[in-house]
């Protein structure tokens, strides 16, 4: 039996993966449809005209058009208001 515990073991050496979170799309830029313009958890931007929600709250675009950024003031159901941000994809000709 060893006197001395072997040195190199942890118990606290473990991370998660990144999951790269964040914009993807800014201000002004072209999207086309399908692009992703949001990755979120929970809904930090509201989708706005052009814009859906996907099942894990990720914003994506639904026609080419140029991404624009905006906020507004939402009612809650107890009367409260909050400022929300919105974005949304503005068809281009």
């Amino acid at each position: 039996m060893a006197t001395v515990k072997s040195a190199g073991s942890t118990r606290l050496g473990r991370d998660s993966v990144s999951k790269r979170l964040g914009v993807k799309m800014f201000g002004g830029e072209i999207a086309n449809p399908g692009n992703i313009l949001i990755r979120q958890r929970g809904s930090r931007f509201l989708a706005g005209k052009g814009v859906k929600k996907g099942a894990d709250d990720t914003l994506y675009s639904k026609i080419k058009g140029v991404v624009k950024f905006s906020s507004k003031n939402l009612k809650r159901f107890n009367g409260k208001s909050r400022k929300v941000k919105v974005i949304s994809v503005e068809e281009t000709k």
